[in-house]
């Protein structure tokens, strides 16, 4: 099992090249990745995502790649021709217009106009810088992972726990369920036979209203799918990636929660459906942190 909460970061520092990527992620209902990277890695973006995405699913992480490249490299200038040739030729359109002004044009004013000349220098990422950054990129998925697992299974032994506490919960509501139906019964013949004040009581209308009182709030099977649930938490628990369906199953949980506690008609069985419910609630709150 996996948080979906954790840290990770990974360096590539060789011939002079100092790469470092961290990621933070967080818990989100789908993956969302933010990603912040010097713009000579731009072409390369698309690829770190799905590099992410083969090792998350869900959660939201923000990517943070910083570079400082102390190689030395030769600079490679590219002569843009037609921008020279513009410049020349409005210069020579001034020059008529104005005769009087001093011609100083010259081959290296021509190359010191803007977008004469252009470097290459850093204006992508060669092979090396990229095979940094994925080396770096592998590092930091590693340790993230690492410590969402290890958060994920503190999650998972919480939770577990919960539902033994829920287990139990379970178990005291079905103790006290046949009593009240029973209860009712006893109750409904008291207040009958004062009302009455000793004329004989309908015994079969008394045992017709027990009955329907009875079926009115059987919770059976409430009980049982919440046993069936807890079993399969239990199981779902054991698998790598289990947010999606834990989210549901709790939705589950809560469903048969609400019911007991609605067709209760006894304050043992509405303390128990409620504690129900509270237990219920912080497990759901700990499912929104899982893969």
């Amino acid at each position: 099992m996996y948080s979906m909460t954790g840290y990770g970061n990974g360096e590539y520092k060789r011939g002079g090249i100092e790469l470092t990527v961290e990621i933070k992620t967080v818990n989100n209902r789908y993956l969302d990745v933010s990603l912040r990277c010097p713009r000579i890695f731009s072409p390369h973006e698309e690829a770190v995502r799905t590099a992410i995405r083969a090792k998350l699913t869900r959660g939201h992480a923000d990517v943070f790649v910083s570079l400082n490249d102390k190689r030395e490299k030769t600079k490679t200038l590219n002569f843009d021709a037609e921008a020279a040739k513009a410049y020349v030729a409005a210069a020579k359109k001034v020059r008529e217009l104005f005769p009087e002004a001093e011609d100083d044009l010259t081959v290296t004013g021509i190359l010191r106009f803007p977008e004469v000349l252009k470097s290459e220098d850093g204006a992508s990422a060669d092979e090396e810088l990229v095979a940094a950054l994925f080396s770096a990129l592998d590092i930091a998925l590693e340790k993230l992972n690492t410590m969402r697992y290890t958060e994920g299974e503190k999650l998972k032994a919480d939770m577990t726990g919960r539902m033994d506490v829920i287990e139990n919960l379970v178990s005291d509501v079905e103790k006290r369920a046949p009593a009240v139906s029973e209860n009712y019964r006893l109750k409904l013949i008291a207040k009958m036979e004062k009302i009455l004040d000793g004329t004989e009581v309908d015994k079969a209308r008394l045992l017709t209203e027990a009955a329907l009182f009875a079926d009115k709030c059987n919770i059976d099977e409430e009980l049982t799918r919440l046993h069936s649930h807890i079993a399969q938490f239990k199981n779902i628990c054991k698998e790598p990636l289990v947010g999606r369906k834990l989210d549901f199953l709790v939705q589950e949980f809560n469903r048969e929660s609400n019911t007991i506690c609605s067709k209760s008609n006894d304050l043992e069985v509405t303390r128990l459906g409620l504690a129900l419910k509270n237990e219920i609630e912080k497990v759901r709150e700990q499912v929104q942190n899982v893969e």
